[in-house]
Protein backbone atom coordinates (compact mmCIF):
# COMPACT_ATOMS: atom_id res chain seq x y z
CA UNK A 1 0.00 0.00 0.00
CA UNK A 2 1.36 3.26 -1.44
CA UNK A 3 -1.09 6.01 -0.14
CA UNK A 4 -0.86 9.58 -1.21
CA UNK A 5 -2.78 12.39 0.35
CA UNK A 6 -3.26 15.47 -0.86
CA UNK A 7 -5.68 18.77 -1.13
CA UNK A 8 -3.77 21.08 1.83
CA UNK A 9 -3.06 24.39 1.51
CA UNK A 10 -3.29 27.94 3.19
CA UNK A 11 -7.24 29.68 3.86
CA UNK A 12 -8.37 31.41 5.88
CA UNK A 13 -10.54 31.03 9.31
CA UNK A 14 -14.33 29.86 8.15
CA UNK A 15 -13.08 28.46 5.00
CA UNK A 16 -13.08 24.74 3.58
CA UNK A 17 -10.60 22.53 2.12
CA UNK A 18 -10.89 18.98 0.74
CA UNK A 19 -8.31 16.21 1.13
CA UNK A 20 -8.13 13.30 -1.07
CA UNK A 21 -6.15 10.02 -0.29
CA UNK A 22 -5.65 7.89 -2.63
CA UNK A 23 -3.78 4.35 -3.77
CA UNK A 24 -2.58 3.56 -7.13
CA UNK A 25 -1.10 0.23 -6.70
CA UNK A 26 -3.72 -1.53 -4.45
CA UNK A 27 -7.54 -1.18 -3.48
CA UNK A 28 -8.56 0.54 -0.39
CA UNK A 29 -11.94 -0.70 -0.07
CA UNK A 30 -11.24 -3.89 2.27
CA UNK A 31 -9.28 -1.26 4.38
CA UNK A 32 -10.50 0.80 7.50
CA UNK A 33 -8.85 4.10 6.82
CA UNK A 34 -8.28 6.95 8.95
CA UNK A 35 -7.12 10.64 9.04
CA UNK A 36 -4.60 11.87 11.53
CA UNK A 37 -3.04 14.90 11.77
CA UNK A 38 0.12 16.83 13.96
CA UNK A 39 0.82 20.40 14.39
CA UNK A 40 4.52 21.31 15.33
CA UNK A 41 5.58 19.91 19.22
CA UNK A 42 2.49 17.71 19.23
CA UNK A 43 2.06 14.10 19.07
CA UNK A 44 0.04 12.58 16.02
CA UNK A 45 -3.64 12.91 16.44
CA UNK A 46 -6.65 10.75 15.34
CA UNK A 47 -9.08 13.09 13.54
CA UNK A 48 -11.83 10.96 11.67
CA UNK A 49 -11.83 7.12 10.26
CA UNK A 50 -13.98 5.41 8.35
CA UNK A 51 -14.73 2.07 7.84
CA UNK A 52 -13.91 -0.55 4.86
CA UNK A 53 -17.60 0.14 3.96
CA UNK A 54 -18.06 3.13 4.97
CA UNK A 55 -20.75 2.74 7.02
CA UNK A 56 -19.86 3.43 9.80
CA UNK A 57 -17.49 6.50 10.54
CA UNK A 58 -16.16 8.03 13.78
CA UNK A 59 -14.71 11.77 14.23
CA UNK A 60 -12.43 13.64 17.14
CA UNK A 61 -15.16 15.54 19.33
CA UNK A 62 -13.42 18.90 18.65
CA UNK A 63 -14.01 17.89 13.83
CA UNK A 64 -17.83 17.32 14.25
CA UNK A 65 -20.06 19.09 12.44
CA UNK A 66 -17.49 20.42 10.75
CA UNK A 67 -15.29 17.67 8.89
CA UNK A 68 -16.80 14.43 7.23
CA UNK A 69 -14.85 11.34 6.56
CA UNK A 70 -16.08 9.30 3.12
CA UNK A 71 -14.73 7.37 0.64
CA UNK A 72 -15.38 6.18 -3.33
CA UNK A 73 -14.71 2.69 -3.76
CA UNK A 74 -14.66 3.32 -7.52
CA UNK A 75 -12.35 5.94 -7.31
CA UNK A 76 -10.36 4.35 -4.85
CA UNK A 77 -10.03 7.44 -2.52
CA UNK A 78 -10.79 8.46 0.94
CA UNK A 79 -12.14 11.92 1.36
CA UNK A 80 -11.74 14.42 4.50
CA UNK A 81 -13.75 17.82 3.61
CA UNK A 82 -13.38 20.43 6.17
CA UNK A 83 -15.77 23.26 7.19
CA UNK A 84 -15.56 25.93 9.18
CA UNK A 85 -11.92 25.58 9.16
CA UNK A 86 -10.42 27.03 12.69
CA UNK A 87 -6.48 28.27 13.10
CA UNK A 88 -6.48 25.25 15.86
CA UNK A 89 -6.62 22.92 12.93
CA UNK A 90 -3.28 23.97 11.41
CA UNK A 91 -1.38 20.64 10.90
CA UNK A 92 0.13 18.36 8.91
CA UNK A 93 -2.82 15.94 7.63
CA UNK A 94 -1.79 12.29 7.25
CA UNK A 95 -4.17 9.43 5.57
CA UNK A 96 -3.90 6.09 7.15
CA UNK A 97 -4.59 2.59 6.49
CA UNK A 98 -5.48 -0.50 8.36
CA UNK A 99 -5.60 -3.78 7.87
CA UNK A 100 -9.09 -3.43 10.63
CA UNK A 101 -11.91 -2.89 7.86
CA UNK A 102 -13.17 -1.23 11.07
CA UNK A 103 -12.85 2.69 11.90
CA UNK A 104 -10.15 2.51 14.37
CA UNK A 105 -8.52 5.73 16.33
CA UNK A 106 -5.11 4.51 17.67
CA UNK A 107 -2.02 5.01 15.43
CA UNK A 108 -0.81 1.51 16.58
CA UNK A 109 -4.05 0.05 14.60
CA UNK A 110 -2.90 1.29 11.16
CA UNK A 111 -0.38 -0.15 9.19
CA UNK A 112 0.13 2.16 6.51
CA UNK A 113 0.58 5.87 6.08
CA UNK A 114 0.54 8.26 3.36
CA UNK A 115 3.60 11.08 3.71
CA UNK A 116 1.22 14.20 4.59
CA UNK A 117 -0.15 17.44 3.38
CA UNK A 118 0.14 20.36 5.58
CA UNK A 119 -2.82 22.71 5.99
CA UNK A 120 -2.57 25.90 7.44
CA UNK A 121 -5.33 28.16 9.12
CA UNK A 122 -4.73 32.07 8.95
CA UNK A 123 -6.90 33.78 11.67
Amino acid sequence: VQLQASGGGLVQAGASLSLSCTDSGRKLSTYGMGWFRQAPGKEREFVAAVNWSGGSTDYVDSVKGRFTISRDSAKNTVTLQMNSLRPEDTAVYYCAASRFPVSAREVFDYHYWGQGTLVTVSS
